[in-house]
């Protein structure tokens, strides 16, 4: 499996952030959101809450963190740290009610270790998440422009 297969570009409206998915920590979660990335799910989505010295989340369909695909995962809680960069699946109180929505750390949130599933890192880019308007909510929110796969064509 080549690295490009599990990279992730989103092109955010403050410019690209690369993710390399990590399958081997959470494969579910992982074939999911290459799902939801191929049906175009993600295009045009709000970074809706947003936490300076904590993180971006962004992935649910209202823009209001209401929403999701409507297909629960079941937790793949793993040993990979929740450090600045990290990509970790939002969730409800249940812990199998992760769906679409996703966060990326701006800085070391270790408290969330275990208790939410790391699905990937940002490799490229952070300085653009470092842009994201923050909010809860956000009055003038950025977006995912654009979520592709690296190994997709145009």
């Amino acid at each position: 499996m080549s690295a490009t297969e599990n990279t992730l570009i989103l092109e955010t409206t403050q410019g690209p952030v690369t993710i390399e998915m990590r399958p081997d920590l959470a494969p579910n979660h992982v074939a999911r959101i290459k799902e939801l990335v191929r049906e175009g799910f993600y295009d045009g989505i709000v970074f809706h809450r947003v936490i300076d010295g904590f993180m971006a989340q962004t992935g649910c369909p209202h823009g209001t963190g209401t929403g999701g695909s409507g297909q629960k995962l079941k937790a793949e809680f793993n040993k990979e740290p929740h450090v600045r960069g990290t990509a970790s699946m939002a969730r409800a109180a249940n812990p199998d009610s992760g769906d679409s929505q996703f966060f990326i750390c701006f800085d070391d949130a270790r408290f969330l270790d275990n208790q939410y599933t790391v699905w990937g890192k940002v490799t490229e880019g952070m300085e653009n998440v470092d842009k994201i308007e923050r909010g809860e909510p956000v009055q003038n929110p950025d977006k995912i422009v654009k979520a592709r796969m690296a190994a997709d064509k145009e």
